[in-house]
């Protein structure tokens, strides 16, 4: 009886293992991630995506991680500029382990030898820059702290993809002098703007007077013709008019006596200082005759 119960209790305990070793046994790795087993403490093989059989209790997975890219925003780093300027720097890693082996036995901990060598190779980069460079060549020390990085993180398993610096604070006093100078750079724009719009203007108002001028004289050059043109429209209908008339006087044959009674008429006029007109006879050998008429006429008014 005790027999079967301790054989139970041995059975129990086997099962148990048996299901414990069985999980244990059952490795099961995502997409893009990867592990490093050891047997005995000792390097075995890498194992990639799937599911994947072990020994149990002396297999074991070391180091599970994934081979995606990573991205790594280190705590801001004091350096100084060859000027003796001291600014901070804030930068942001991008990486991706590439041989799982290096990466598991080439550091103790790659991700805090990669921050230390971002913040050493900082330093050493902008102690050669003044600030006014150090500044401004941003993408070119983006550049060179990239290709350090990559080539020192080879022996790590780990490919550095770049390294952006996000900010870089200069001192406070740096800070209000390139305010001041932003401000001024305003202002100067500010003031060459209203230069530029107040020349502009000018030209504008120049370019209107100038076509206000041309357009007043083209008006009146075009008033003077119409004028020389109406008094030349009139001279000409004047003149036809007279010679219609003198052709009309010409072609009607008139008595004599009326004509000669007119032109006594026209020159009595002309003795009182109104006369505007001269009618002169067709016959201008009648003339003389006209005359002495007139003239006797004259006479007897004077006389009274």
């Amino acid at each position: 009886m005790i027999l079967a119960i301790v054989l139970g209790v041995i059975g129990a305990i086997v099962l148990i293992i048996g299901i414990i070793a069985l999980f244990k046994s059952i490795v099961i790795i995502p997409e893009t991630s990867f592990a490093i087993i050891q047997r005995l403490g000792k390097f075995n093989r890498i194992i990639e995506r799937g599911i994947h059989l072990i020994i149990p209790f002396i297999d074991k997975v070391a180091v599970k991680d994934n081979s995606k890219e990573k991205v790594f925003d280190f705590p801001a780093q004091s350096v100084i500029t060859r000027d003796n300027a001291t600014i901070k720097v804030d930068t942001v890693v991008y990486l991706k382990i590439v041989d799982p082996k290096l990466y598991a036995y080439g550091a103790e901990r790659p991700i805090v030898a990669i921050e230390m060598l971002t913040a050493t190779t900082l330093r050493n980069l902008f102690g050669e820059l003044e600030l006014d460079e150090s500044l401004t060549s941003r993408e070119i020390i983006n550049a060179k702290l990239t290709r350090i990085l990559d080539e020192a993180s080879d022996n790590w398993g780990i490919k550095v993809n770049r390294v952006e610096i996000q900010n870089i604070t200069p001192p406070k006093e740096v800070q209000e002098a390139m305010i001041r100078q932003m401000q001024a750079e305003r202002d100067k724009r500010a003031r060459i703007l209203e230069a530029e719009g107040i020349k502009q203007s000018l030209v504008l108002k120049a370019l209107g007077e100038k076509e206000s001028t041309i357009l007043s004289a083209e008006a009146k050059k075009r008033q003077i013709v119409l004028d020389a043109e109406a008094k030349k429209e009139k001279f000409v209908l004047e003149a036809q008019g007279q010679k219609q008339a003198i052709d009309m006087i010409n072609s009607a044959n008139l008595n004599p006596n009326y004509l000669q009674y007119k032109a006594i008429e026209q020159i009595k006029e002309l003795a009182n200082g109104k006369a505007t007109k001269i009618i002169i006879p067709p016959n201008l050998a009648e003339v003389s005759k006209v005359i002495a008429t007139g003239s006797e006429i004259f006479e007897s008014t004077k006389d009274k």
